[in-house]
């Protein structure tokens, strides 16, 4: 069959694949493999480092420098060498130190080395390390940079529209006034909270053999300190050292970042619901793009479909995350091999979050406020204005203010001069009275205002 994306199995690898190319490369199975050469070449150069550790010579800067090229260079052909090596081995981390050691074999001052490359490691100390080096990777290079770029749009958006006042809705129904800028706000708040906690989560990653005991590497050199040279690598590679493990490292991270995620798009959920409520309604315009169309009937229309994208995207990354955290923690004994096959759709749930925050963003560029909407919603609710009345009523102890003004309110849509009327007759000192006729729905915003334009504060 043709492999053009048009016949991919997955719209992430058809449909979308240019927009997730760079995470792709990172996330891929050829990058997945990268990364294992990576780590079985800090495992060999450790070895070489290490002065106990006798039957291995140091490494001149020559070999050094071949090793690193090794998966600094690594290419699509090089993954493609070890794939067909896997054929015949049908282990994919054996296929990567079969390569090696061809590698090495065109290397004089190697080539007696070979067979310590993976010296004493099983599958488990390469695979963790690489996919702890691929989830860090994404998040530092795809991920953060993303919510960095939204962070910084929303909170100018936040800061743009902090005086424009809007109607709110609680239970659907009319209630007290806001503005777009402390709505929005709200959300850069909630992000920035998720954001800070997903910088948090310590990538571990650990180098113990087969069980997480160095059983093998204390018989074969009982001399050398092997945690310690475990840490050594692990943490030159930008990762936490976990002491603790079985064959496998927990992956109690990976349910953390999978949470961290799912909250994080859980908010971004929500703000495109509510975003998709406010054009319905009028509230945002959406700009033309040229050539664009909405509906393959009715030329009128301009869909809100990035944020429907947004919002089936994340939907789908959540699926995903939601399984990821609780199955790769749980393992049957010392180690079975179902958390393997799921960390190959690690890429698959990040993929997913990566094109709903991207849809997210292009809707966002697109939207610019309707004011006379907004406006004509909040003159058409003086209702709303019960709550400030009746507390100012209770302020001055008048008699049932809150009763008084269900009267007045409650199911109700009144006009400006009704709510006039009723001040009018109210038993209040002549200032408070001017105070509550001068209120009007625009203008009862609280400190909306100053919050959104506040918001920044809040890193």
């Amino acid at each position: 069959m043709d492999k053009s994306p048009l016949n991919a199995l997955s719209p992430l690898d058809g449909r979308y694949a240019k927009t997730l190319e760079p995470l792709a490369t990172l996330c891929s199975e050829a990058g997945l493999i990268r990364q294992r050469v990576r780590v079985e070449i800090a495992w060999f150069k450790a070895l070489a480092r290490c002065p106990e550790f006798q039957a291995l010579p140091a490494l001149d800067a020559g070999d050094e420098r071949f090793l690193d090229d090794l998966w600094q260079t690594f290419s699509h052909e090089d993954a493609q060498a070890i794939k067909t090596i896997e054929a015949t081995t049908n282990h994919d981390v054996k296929a990567v130190e079969y390569w090696l050691k061809d590698k090495f074999a065109e290397r004089a001052s190697l080539s007696p080395h070979a067979e310590f490359i993976h010296f004493a490691c099983t599958s488990e100390d390469i695979n963790n390390v690489a996919w702890a080096l691929i989830l860090k990777t994404a998040i530092d290079e795809q991920l953060d940079p993303k919510l960095a770029s939204l962070d910084e749009r929303l909170a100018g958006m936040a800061t743009e529209w902090a005086d424009q006042a809007m109607l709110s809705r609680t239970h659907g129904q009319t209630a007290s006034p806001t503005t777009l800028g402390k709505e929005l706000a709200n959300v850069v708040f909630r992000l920035r909270r998720q954001r800070r906690g997903l910088a948090q989560i310590q990538i571990t990653a650990k180098l113990n053999g087969a069980v997480g005991n160095f059983n093998a590497h204390m018989i074969a050199a009982p001399e050398v300190d092997w945690p310690q040279l475990a840490r050594e690598v692990i943490e030159d590679l930008g990762l936490i050292w976990n002491p603790y493990t079985t064959q496998i490292e927990p992956h109690d991270y990976m349910a953390e970042l999978a949470h961290g995620l799912m909250r994080m798009n859980t908010i971004y959920l929500d703000l495109a619901r509510d975003i998709w409520g406010y054009i319905s309604w009028g509230y945002f315009a959406q700009e033309l793009v040229e050539g664009e169309v909405g509906s393959s009937t009715m030329p009128h229309k301009i869909n809100p479909i990035d944020f429907e994208n947004a919002e089936g995207n994340l939907g789908l990354a959540n699926a995903l995350l939601d399984h990821m955290a609780t199955k790769l923690p749980v393992s049957r004994f010392q180690r079975d091999l179902s958390d393997s096959t799921v960390q190959r759709s690690l890429g698959s749930a990040f993929g997913y979050t990566l094109l709903a925050w991207h849809a997210l963003e292009r809707g966002l560029k697109r939207i610019r406020p309707n004011p006379h909407a907004i406006e004509a919603d909040l003159e058409s609710a003086w209702e709303v204005l019960g709550e400030a009345i009746q507390t100012v009523m209770r302020a001055h102890q008048l008699p049932n203010p809150y009763e008084r003004l269900k009267s007045l309110t409650r199911g109700q849509t009144i006009d400006a001069e009704a709510v006039s009327a009723f001040i009018q007759d109210l038993e209040l000192p002549e200032p408070v009275k001017t105070q509550l006729l001068s209120l009007t729905p625009k203008t009862y915003t609280g400190n909306a205002e100053a919050m959104a334009k506040a918001i920044q504060r809040y890193v």
